[in-house]
């Protein structure tokens, strides 16, 4: 088994901005659990871009009272 290349891994800050949102908004989004995945690395949080990425694709929708069904 063949491990994945590992990707540059942002900071909160990097993300927030990435997100256009605030880090305390990443933090609270950690908090609830319903942020993007993150790792814990020590006392480190880092985000991996792709997996924030394939968050975001579930995300989205296509009017205000879809539930959950993304758009593919």
């Amino acid at each position: 088994m063949t491990a994945a290349p590992i990707t540059r891994l942002n900071t909160e800050r990097e993300e927030a901005d990435r997100l256009n949102a605030s880090v305390r908004t990443l933090q609270a989004w950690r908090t609830r659990g319903d942020g993007p995945p993150f790792l814990k690395l020590g006392r480190a949080v880092r985000y991996d871009p792709r997996k924030t990425d394939e968050w975001l694709a579930t995300r989205a929708r296509r009017h205000t009272a879809d539930q959950g069904e993304a758009i593919q």
